[in-house]
């Protein structure tokens, strides 16, 4: 491909060495994406908004204040290029495009202090309507200004719709057919569905629209379209992403299949599964991705070999060890500067026992599951006087998991034992969530099955040697559960007991050195094919490739 046929779409990137912290998980795999398709040689374009501040967390008294402050995007390397104009409620608003290169890849950034942060406001609001046709409108004219034109587009979550519609009215409003630039649109867009929690479905008002989009629209024939997408004066984005995407995927094969939307004539929408993955460079300790590689485990483009099953043999448990004791030092590093909810500096010796929860701190991934028998837990953890170590973001706003968030510190604070093993570390970020996953021993993931679209945090851990305690939830589900310690059961009380015995049997993995290498080689062989970020690029260049 030339530079830029590859347009990549998103209202999430969160890649803090180029400035731009924006959401969780989404935002993580996005800039993954970049980096992998730069290091393979694959010419992709980016286009994202630079959100102007960014939010730090802090607490106090147990409560978790968000400090917000302001990001100068020159600071990262970012050359302002352009502006462009769009209309937004009867105004014109001055959107600057802002640019970044890499090697093969680069980054096209839409740019204006008003803007905000990430989701502000209502799903249905106009600020965030104002967001999406600023990325939508105003990224594609920077496309166009920088040469990057597209040949296929992927639009991630609904709200990049907007890409997509600004490249069929261009298209249309220069002179070709309607109907052909909509089905030349339509083959080379791909849209993927990355949530089965409906928060990114969209709904705005035709009133909206006649105020944010169809200024800024040049085909009338476009205009019609997009009008006839409308019942009782509302319009789903979601309805509107399939009208004009005739690729489909989900991000793992339980999520494609469980997906249930209906485009506009009523039919179910079919996904194509493509699971995420994560970028091994950026994710996995180096010493422990020089070991994979020197065992011929992994290739140069971190792919597993042809022999990688056999060649797991050589992962002994005085490597695991090994690896885990500098994985250990890591996270004493950057422990050193991140006191827990009691102000309390933490600092693990190798011998010590340590269980991550770090996730965002979101209803249906259930952070608070495992303090629901205050008794079992302190069972599971005083014979070997482990550690928990709760990490994750709790939105602002959000007052339910806030509340979630005090009641855990409460109980806590009622048991002696507990209240100096179980640790909240405030303001989430890439560089805890690596340091959790290289030097803990176990990482717990715990989403109601049937939610979680996909999930990476866990694949970090597979890959940085954690034992994996996990419902069989999302990319998990991939496999079947005799590759993890499956939290299972037909209701809330057997997950729970389930819970608890894993997390005990977990312990008994790491005092047993042949248990130990049984059950990392066991994960590995099963997940290393599913957790590589190069397979997953591979799969969407082989969709995009087919009719």
């Amino acid at each position: 491909m030339k530079r830029g046929q590859y347009v990549y779409l998103t209202l999430e990137y969160y890649d803090a060495e180029n400035g731009i912290r924006g959401g969780g998980g989404l935002g993580v795999l996005a800039a993954d994406t970049r980096r992998i398709a730069d290091r393979l040689g694959i010419d992709l374009t980016t286009v994202t908004p630079f959100y102007p501040t960014v939010s730090h967390q802090t607490i106090e008294n147990g409560v978790v204040r968000d400090e917000h402050t302001t990001v100068d995007f020159r600071d990262y390397g970012f050359r302002l290029i352009d502006y462009s104009f769009i209309w937004c409620d009867n105004a014109k608003c001055k959107i600057n495009i802002l640019e970044k290169k890499f090697n093969s890849t680069s980054i096209i950034a839409v740019y204006e202090p008003g803007l905000g942060e990430l989701y502000q406001d209502a799903s249905g609001s106009d600020h965030r309507l104002y967001q999406e046709v600023a990325l939508g409108f105003g990224g594609y004219y920077g496309l166009t200004v920088t040469g990057h034109f597209p040949n296929v587009m992927q639009l991630n979550e609904v709200a990049t719709f907007f890409g997509a519609l600004a490249w069929l009215d261009d298209l249309a409003g220069k002179g070709m057919d309607f109907y052909e630039a909509l089905v030349y649109v339509r083959s080379h867009t791909l849209y993927t569905n990355h949530t089965l929690v409906q928060a990114a479905e969209a709904e705005f008002s035709l009133s909206q629209f006649e105020r944010y989009v169809f200024p800024n629209l040049h085909s009338d024939e476009v205009k019609r379209w997009l009008k006839c997408l409308f019942v009782d004066d509302k319009i789903k984005l979601s309805t509107a992403a399939f009208e004009i995407a005739a690729k489909r995927s989900g991000v793992s094969k339980l999520h494609a299949a469980m997906a249930d939307y209906k485009d506009a004539a009523g039919v179910k929408i079919d996904f194509v599964p493509i699971t995420n993955g994560i970028d091994m460079d950026k994710w996995v300790m180096p010493e422990t991705l020089h070991y994979y590689r020197s065992l011929d485990i992994l290739d140069e483009k971190n792919l597993p070999t042809k022999k990688y099953l056999s060649q797991l043999g050589g992962l002994t448990s005085g490597i695991i060890r090994g690896l885990k004791s500098r994985g250990r030092e890591i996270l004493n590093e950057v422990l050193s500067e991140r006191p827990d909810q009691n102000g309390k500096i933490l600092h693990f010796d190798d011998d010590d026992y340590i269980f991550d929860f770090k996730r965002r701190f979101v209803d249906y991934k259930r952070p608070e599951m495992p303090f629901s028998d205050i008794t079992a837990l302190r069972e599971v953890l005083m014979p070997r006087r482990a550690h928990y170590i709760i990490a994750g973001r709790v939105h602002d706003g959000d007052t339910r998991m806030m509340e979630k968030l005090k009641h855990i510190f409460e109980a806590i604070e009622t048991d002696d034992f507990l209240k100096d093993h179980v640790h909240y570390l405030v303001d989430y970020d890439e560089n805890l969530a690596f340091a959790l996953s290289v030097g803990s021993n176990t990482a717990v993931n715990l989403p109601v099955v049937g939610l979680e679209a996909c999930g990476t945090s866990w694949m970090k851990d597979v890959a940085n040697l954690n034992v994996l305690i996990s419902t069989n939830d999302g990319g998990v589900a991939d496999l079947d559960a005799s590759y993890h310690f499956d939290v299972g059961g037909e209701d809330f009380d057997a997950e729970l007991k389930s819970l608890y015995a894993a997390m005990k049997q977990s312990i008994s993995v790491w005092d047993n050195d042949n248990a130990l290498e049984s059950t990392i080689r066991n994960q590995l062989g099963g997940y290393l094919p599913v957790i590589s970020g190069t397979r997953m690029i591979g799969e969407y260049l082989d969709y995009f490739e087919r009719a």
